[in-house]
């Protein structure tokens, strides 16, 4: 059963680095974004150029197979664009590499969907124009696709630096209709979180899958049935938990810090501290969307208490605008990744009905998984967003 999950190599950890890090060498060269996904060309380290006047070079290919050579994750989603198959082959080839060729690539991408955009603006009124807006929005799906990839790699990279591979596609860790999945990994997909995120976490797990936060090894190794459908469903909604929880814990400590420094502030001082702290529209809400900064954003120090009776006290729409993803690109990849992590292969369906036999353990950590993948999907599409301006989501 151990094989059921496929180890990855430790590698150097990195931390996402800032939107305004601007490398003076390009690490890696990779093709345009139109080629299909057809064959995979291979490189190897020596393919470690200086920056040239080039904005996109070619890639240096070298001839058969090499250790270098494009291959998979081991992981229930591949990457679909030439962009994030690139990406995938730095991180595993060139881990050390990978946030630099992350943030080159996002660039790249952005001036790509940029310049397209320009040119059919330019070309409104020409007897091209409509030539000019379907290459634009050609353009705009490829460089979608691309930053889906890369979103996916990002999160990928968050789960590698705790040493928690990925569950595979759940049909390959299903024998005679039981479902196992081991090691367990509890204690990392834990480590991730603060206490209080922690425990409102364990409440989460009670509620989706009955398991008390302390039971004994008997109960957690104890079987139950569930429908495949159904636990697709909270996989999901246990991912959106998950960036749920993320959000409000940063707003949290935002509007305790703020207290503890001066509640006295007057307000338009209040606004320019949370600008110094690169949280944008409040960090899930643009501020127009809100009734008032003065109307429960900003409370007074004894206003405050623990996590959970914050998140109890939010309005309704707070809590909405909390719970939603924000970009669409963040929408798509939750779709696409629970697709191939549920899908039944012959039929390539989710909507699976079948009852499968499992371990509460196995739920937990299918439930650990999908919150902490929420977690680091905040964190990867705030910093995507600083490179590459996301699709908004937001329901206004």
């Amino acid at each position: 059963m151990e094989n059921c999950l496929i180890h990855h190599p430790h590698h150097a950890l990195l931390t996402l680095p800032s939107s305004s890090h601007k490398p003076h060498f390009r690490f890696f060269t990779r093709p345009d974004l139109g080629g299909g996904g057809g064959g995979v060309t291979s490189f190897s380290s020596s393919c470690l150029l200086h920056h040239s006047h080039r904005r996109r070079p070619l890639i240096r290919a070298s001839a058969g197979a090499s250790h270098c050579e494009f291959s998979s994750l081991n992981s229930p989603l591949e990457p679909r664009s030439m962009v994030g198959k690139f990406l995938s082959g730095v991180l595993q080839n060139h881990p050390q590499m990978f946030h630099v060729a992350v943030g080159e690539e996002l660039k790249l991408l952005a001036e790509d969907r940029d310049a397209a955009h320009a040119r059919m603006l330019l070309g409104s009124a020409s007897d091209e124009a409509l030539l000019h807006r379907r290459i634009a929005q050609v353009k705009e799906n490829q460089c979608q696709i691309a930053v889906e990839d890369v979103m996916y790699l990002l999160v990928f990279y968050k789960f590698s630096e705790i040493r928690v591979p990925l569950v595979p596609k759940l049909s390959s860790c299903l024998y005679n209709g039981r479902l196992e999945i081991l090691p367990s990994k509890d204690w990392e997909l834990e480590s991730i979180h603060s206490l209080e995120v922690l425990d409102m976490i364990r409440e989460h797990i009670t509620t989706v899958t009955g398991l008390r936060a302390k039971s004994s090894v008997t109960e957690c190794w104890a079987t139950t049935q569930v429908r495949q459908c159904l636990l697709a469903r909270v996989y999901v909604a246990s991912i959106l938990y998950g960036y749920f929880l993320k959000s409000v814990s940063l707003r949290y400590h935002l509007e305790r810090n703020l207290s503890l420094a001066n509640h006295d502030l007057h307000l338009g001082h209040r606004t320019s501290l949370m600008s110094s702290y690169g949280f944008k529209d409040a960090i899930f809400g643009h501020l127009s969307h809100m009734p008032s900064i003065g109307q429960g954003l900003i409370r007074a120090e004894e206003d405050i208490e623990d996590l959970k009776c914050y998140v109890m006290s939010f309005h309704p729409g707070s809590l909405q605008r909390c719970a939603r993803l924000r970009s669409k690109e963040a929408v798509n990849l939750v779709g696409s990744y629970s697709c191939a992590l549920f899908s039944d292969m012959e039929s390539g369906s989710v909507e699976n009905d079948d009852v499968i036999l499992t371990s509460f353990s196995s739920l937990k950590r299918l439930v650990l998984e999908a919150v902490a993948f929420g977690s680091f999907l905040w964190e990867t599409e705030d910093y995507i967003d600083n490179v590459y301006k996301l699709k908004d989501d937001q329901v206004v």
